[in-house]
């Protein structure tokens, strides 16, 4: 079954600028996602994450910067198949057009050094989506392996995002973290890759709490098809476990997203390969009996929706 496709993480401009993978063009490639193969679906949106912290590179504002620019040589140079989209009309008029969609997003503030008042800059290019941090302590908030909760400059980083209309993504955080944003947000909140911990119990994962309370605000988990992060030896089936465990806790199916985390991952669930792999993810849910319209919430309406809400 072929859905549109709305990803809400990639790791692809890392890819892109690593000299060792050798990717070159975001047209076709051997790595997780390439347009030539995105291009077959009967929509796609992409959401691609500049990603540059201190505990990865020496230089996380050098290597923001590359990936900024790779991202703008990717659109220019693949004009006729992909165009940046700033809101959910632009992402509309595309599908429209038979035009891919993407979307900028950050994973890491280090890039920019931690600085809220650059928020307003990096809005007006494009960025709609912001985590706070990777896996490392910084001076916004702690993470899911170091603990610690939001600082005041983080909660000041919370409230700029959220009045420039630039989504919060809470995957990578601390629980404190976690806890210390729901306590002052003011609109919805997104963990944008992020699976659940009652299926698998890693620290990247959101607990039930966690997911009830994102449902709350109106946001949505993105299912992320990094095979740590899903289970033991895991295929397609223990995907749908943890869908399936989220459509329960909530009961419409309306706050699950696609967040694949695809070429940030060392392993796929087996039967996963690429972009190309998620037709038999939504062939795999039709057969564990999940309606079409369910999975045309989570595979493209659910995303949209939460983006709607709050990308001006």
């Amino acid at each position: 079954m072929n859905f549109p496709v709305f990803d809400l993480h990639c790791d692809t401009l890392s890819a892109i600028i690593d000299e060792n993978l050798k990717l070159n063009s975001l047209y076709k490639n051997t790595g997780h996602i390439d347009l030539e193969r995105a291009k077959l679906f009967p929509g796609y949106a992409q959401c691609f994450a500049c990603f540059a912290t201190t505990c990865d590179c020496q230089n996380p504002i050098e290597q923001f910067e590359r990936q900024l620019a790779a991202f703008q040589k990717s659109l220019d140079n693949n004009a006729n198949f992909i165009r940046q989209a700033y809101c959910c009309d632009d992402i509309e008029r595309n599908l429209m057009e038979g035009i891919c969609s993407a979307i900028l997003t950050i994973e890491g503030p280090a890039g920019f050094g931690y600085d809220p008042a650059l928020l307003e800059d990096l809005y007006k290019i494009g960025v709609r989506i912001t985590t706070l941090g990777w896996n490392e302590q910084n001076p916004l908030t702690g993470s899911h392996i170091t603990g610690g909760g939001l600082t005041e400059l983080g909660c000041e980083y919370v409230k700029e995002a959220q009045r420039l209309g630039i989504l919060v993504d809470v995957s990578h955080i601390s629980d404190e973290g976690f806890w210390d944003i729901m306590d002052i947000t003011d609109a919805p909140i997104i963990a944008s890759h992020s699976n659940s911990r009652s299926i698998w119990n890693v620290s990247r994962n959101i607990t039930d709490d966690m997911f009830l309370e994102i449902c709350k605000t109106g946001g949505v988990a993105g299912i992320n098809l990094y095979a740590e992060f899903l289970g033991k030896d895991p295929d397609l089936d223990t995907v749908c476990d943890h869908i399936f465990h989220f459509i329960n806790l909530d009961n419409t199916g309306e706050h699950i997203a696609l967040g694949g985390d695809l070429d940030g991952c060392d392993t796929l669930p087996r039967g996963f390969d690429g972009v190309q792999s998620y037709p038999l993810l939504a062939d795999k849910l039709l057969s564990r009996g999940l309606d079409e319209k369910s999975i045309y919430n989570i595979f493209w309406n659910n995303a949209v929706g939460v983006m709607r809400k709050c990308c001006t």
